[in-house]
C-alpha cells in the first residue's frame, strides 16, 4: 500500500472567536501575516462564529465610515481574498463545514476550502506549529 505524504504548513491558526467580539480576528490576521512576511507557509482553520469573516454577503468594502466618507475599507472578506491572492501556494483558509452550516455560514467566497471536523486532527498533525486563538 503506498503511502500518501501529507503537506507540512509552518503554522496554523485556529481562529474561533466570533468577528466583531474583540481583537481576535485582528491579531490572527496580523500573526497569520507576520509568518507571511517571513517567507512561512500558513493555514488558518475558521471555527465557530470565525465562519462569518469570508461571507459573500459583505462584498468588498465596508459599509460607509461616518467619520471618513470619502474612505473606502475593504471588507474581511475583501481581506482575506487579497491576502490568499498575495500569497499563493503558501496561505491557505479553512471553512469549518459543521460549523458553517450551524450557523447558516454556508457561503464563503470562492477561495475558501471547506473542510470536516473530521479532519481537524490530521490538519493539526500537517502543521509545525499550532496556534489557537478565541474561545471555546
Amino acid at each position: 500500500m503506498a503511502v500518501i505524504a501529507q503537506r507540512q504548513w509552518d503554522l496554523l491558526l485556529i481562529v474561533t472567536a466570533a468577528p466583531h467580539s474583540n481583537d481576535v480576528i485582528t491579531t490572527a490576521l496580523r500573526l497569520g501575516q507576520a509568518a507571511l512576511d517571513q517567507e512561512k507557509t500558513v493555514r488558518v482553520w475558521a471555527c465557530g462564529y470565525a465562519n462569518m469573516l469570508t461571507q459573500n454577503a459583505h462584498g468588498t468594502s465596508k459599509p460607509v465610515n461616518t467619520r471618513d466618507t470619502q474612505g473606502t475599507y475593504p471588507s474581511s472578506a475583501e481581506i482575506v481574498r487579497r491576502m490568499l491572492a498575495e500569497n499563493p501556494g503558501r496561505l491557505s483558509w479553512i471553512a469549518c463545514t459543521a460549523c458553517s452550516a450551524e450557523r447558516g455560514a454556508t457561503d464563503h467566497i470562492s477561495e475558501i476550502r471547506y473542510r470536516s471536523p473530521a479532519r481537524f486532527l490530521s490538519t493539526i498533525q500537517a502543521s509545525r506549529r499550532t496556534v489557537f486563538i478565541g474561545g471555546c
